[in-house]
C-alpha cells in the first residue's frame, strides 16, 4: 500500500534519485546526523559528504552515527554555519539537504535564521551542478520559523523557470505548523 509521506520522507526520496556513488553532496544542517549518514550510504566509497552544523553537539552526534556506520570517511563535518559553504566547497556538488529550525532534544533558542539559510541557499544554488537538487524541509513552528519560512519560499518562487524547477510540498490540513518541503532542481541548459 503507497501512503503519503511526510516531508522529510519525500526529501531523502527525491534526494536518492539524484546522488550517484562518487557524487560530492552537502548536508547543509547536520543535527542529530540522520541525512549526513543517509549521503553517505549514497555517494559510496568514492564520494563526499560536506556536513554543516553550528553547533558541537550536532557535530558530535553525527560523528557517532557515522562511525557506528563505518561510514566517517566519506564525511568532512565541519562545525561552522551553513552560510560559510561557499567557503568550503570547491567542487560542484549534486544535492545539498537542509532541515531548517532547531536542533531536536537541544537548546529550542538555537535556530536556522533566514539570513543565515538565505546566503547558504544562494551559495548551494551557484555549487549545484546541472541535474542536481537541494532540498529544504521547512520547520516553522519555532520563533522566528514562519518568518524564514515566508522569506525562503519568496526568494525560491522567483528563482528563474529557464534554470530552475522548484516544488513545493506539505500537509494543508494539519495543524501546528507541520512541515513543508522545498526542492529545486537545476536544469539542464543547452
Amino acid at each position: 500500500m503507497t501512503t503519503i509521506k511526510k516531508p522529510l520522507l519525500m526529501a531523502r526520496e527525491l534526494v536518492s534519485g539524484y546522488v550517484s556513488p562518487g557524487d560530492t553532496v552537502v548536508d547543509a544542517t547536520a543535527g542529530n546526523g540522520y541525512d549526513t549518514l543517509f549521503l553517505a550510504e549514497l555517494v559510496g566509497e568514492q564520494g563526499k559528504v560536506y556536513s554543516f552544523d553550528i553547533q558541537s553537539e550536532a557535530i558530535s552526534r553525527t560523528t557517532s552515527k557515522l562511525l557506528d556506520a563505518n561510514l566517517l570517511p566519506r564525511v568532512r563535518l565541519i562545525c561552522s554555519g551553513h552560510e560559510n559553504l561557499a567557503s568550503y566547497l570547491k567542487e560542484e556538488v549534486s544535492a545539498v539537504m537542509f532541515n531548517l529550525g532547531y536542533l531536536p532534544g537541544s537548546d529550542h533558542s538555537l535556530v536556522t535564521r533566514p539570513e543565515t539559510t538565505l546566503t547558504a541557499l544562494k551559495a548551494s544554488l551557484e555549487k549545484l551542478t546541472p541535474g542536481g537538487i537541494i532540498t529544504i524541509v521547512l520547520y516553522s513552528g519555532h520563533a522566528g520559523g514562519e518568518e524564514e519560512k515566508k522569506i525562503i519560499l519568496d526568494y525560491c518562487s522567483k528563482l528563474d523557470q529557464n534554470f530552475y524547477t522548484v516544488l513545493f510540498y506539505g500537509m494543508i490540513n494539519w495543524k501546528n505548523h507541520p512541515p513543508s518541503l522545498l526542492a529545486i532542481e537545476k536544469k539542464y541548459i543547452s
